[in-house]
């Protein structure tokens, strides 16, 4: 059975040529040019993945992809940015895309990317597994379960990915993580993006639950490797 994508692009000569070159690539292909459109798309025609660009007219990309991670629907979503800045990207995943592309981008890469994010989808996690009940170091304590943390009186939230990539690091607390090892538990072993994703995510992560990020006492960075939590 051919994978359903469904495109969302304001831009004609976009949208058409992503439209061709995905039938062309064997898959069935819906498209449409406004977010609060999409959104009836998502639940009339449940396509396995979502091409999602940023800026759209009325609803834009960041508002419906936190409308459908609102619903639970876990459809793999891959945003497209016209931006370069990272703090685009950053928001992007936290409302709950699974990968980006930026603008212009390779055809080629994007399809792999599509690619590897169906492959993923198709894979059972086992989410209770993967996460403990509870985590809990120097004055931070955050409960799985709920997504949410204390750090001294700052209360904060954590996305699902977020709480995965803590999740590792605190299992493997003492010890160096490679950024490879990292993305391939959290974000799959097909992941087809760079590993300044994960370096992104750490940010935004230090941010929560440093009590000064800019000098981070839990997550450290070691260097040319990745991250070690103390």
């Amino acid at each position: 059975m051919k994978k359903h994508i469904l495109i969302v692009e304001d831009d004609a000569h976009i949208r058409l040529g992503l439209t061709e070159s995905l039938r062309a690539e064997g898959f069935e292909v819906t498209d449409c040019s406004a977010g609060s459109e999409a959104l009836s798309l998502v639940k009339q025609r449940k396509p396995d993945l979502l091409v999602l660009d940023i800026m759209l007219p009325g609803k834009s990309g960041y508002d419906l992809c936190r409308e459908i991670r609102a619903t639970k629907n876990r459809v793999p979503i891959l945003m497209l940015s016209a931006k370069g800045q990272e703090i685009d990207k950053v928001v992007g995943l936290e409302l709950g895309a699974d990968d980006y592309v930026t603008k212009p981008f390779s055809l080629r890469e994007l399809i792999a990317r599509i690619q590897a994010l169906l492959r993923r989808s198709a894979q059972p996690v086992d989410e209770e597994a993967s996460v403990p009940d509870e985590i809990q170091f120097g004055n931070v304590k955050i409960d799985c379960r709920a997504l949410r943390g204390t750090r001294g009186k700052t209360k904060f939230e954590l996305t699902p990915r977020e709480l995965k990539v803590l999740a590792v690091l605190f299992r493997e607390r003492g010890k160096a993580v490679s950024r490879d090892q990292i993305l391939n538990e959290v974000w799959g072993i097909e992941y087809y993006g760079t590993t300044r994703t994960l370096d992104q995510l750490i940010v935004k992560l230090r941010q929560k639950v440093e009590d000064e990020p800019a000098e981070p006492k839990y997550i450290v960075t070691v260097h040319s490797l990745g991250y070690r939590m103390e």
